[in-house]
């Protein structure tokens, strides 16, 4: 079996891989989603979904940072890593060790295809069939909704100190383009930093949306922000939402909606 992952890289597999290590919390919460969960083998100490799955493998690391030897020392036939979460060394570490596939995610289709791909490798094609069906048919439904719903200027705000927002080429803007927020910082690249100021901040901003991840932005940090932003509405949201691809994309959409909802009707979030 020949997989082309979504680098673009040809990976060969002469049978189902069975020992697996995922180096990614959307793809390790993915991968238990198609029933794989008895094969996980490793995953990082940022893998917390489902709830119980750090009780039953072994941690590895995180997403920046691994233990080489522990990874080794699971013989596994397949490491799964992200382009965006883990580094070039990383990934180049892992190819030694066996084979490993790395996703690149950039919008809806990114995901769809990432799911199809590990239907093939992990002989689990039905399940990845009925899983690509339901969350198309959460798209549509988001589609019809979003339709007549007015645009909004907002930022998306992932990190203090130095205060960062997400920004064009990640798979966030692409989400927040989805629900008709128009980012400002769109016209900058990926995580840029930004300085804030009580006297120069954005006027047009319309809503500020603070991420829980990976910085765990919460309500105590919505005051400290309206100051920056005086005219704007301010909101913690559920980072994972934007950010987390494969079976998330399931709950996504609902939540997107109840959002727009609780802004249409003015109603806390």
């Amino acid at each position: 079996m020949q997989v082309v992952d979504q680098i673009n890289r040809k990976l060969y597999f002469e049978n189902t891989p069975k020992r697996i290590i995922s180096l990614v919390p959307s793809q390790t919460e993915l991968l238990c989603d198609l029933g794989l969960e008895n094969s996980i083998v490793g995953i990082t100490k940022f893998c917390v979904h489902p709830i119980d799955i750090k009780g039953k493998t072994t941690i590895v690391g995180g997403t920046k940072q691994i233990h080489i030897n522990r990874i080794k020392a699971l013989n596994p036939d397949i490491i799964l890593c992200n382009k965006e979460e883990n580094t070039k060394d990383i990934v180049e570490a892992c190819e030694l060790i066996c084979s490993t596939h790395v996703s690149d995610i950039f919008n809806i289709e990114d995901s769809l295809e990432l799911i199809k791909q590990y239907g093939t490798i992990f002989n689990v094609e039905n399940k990845t069939a009925l899983l690509v069906h339901d969350i198309l048919k959460e798209v549509i439904s988001f589609k019809a909704f979003i339709t007549s719903k007015p645009t909004i200027k907002v930022v998306y705000f992932i990190w203090k100190n130095p205060w960062m927002v997400a920004a064009n080429n990640t798979f966030i803007n692409y989400l927040l383009d989805f629900n008709k927020f128009i980012n400002i910082y769109s016209i900058k690249n990926r995580y840029p930093e930004i300085e804030l100021s009580e006297f120069n901040s954005n006027k047009e901003v319309e809503l500020v949306l603070l991420s829980s991840e990976p910085f765990p932005f919460n309500t105590s940090h919505i005051k400290e922000m309206q100051l920056y932003y005086p005219n704007a509405k301010v909101i913690t949201v559920d980072g994972e939402m934007f950010s987390w691809y494969g079976s998330r994309l399931l709950k996504a959409f609902k939540y997107f909606k109840n959002l727009r909802l609780s802004l249409q009707n003015n109603l806390p979030y």
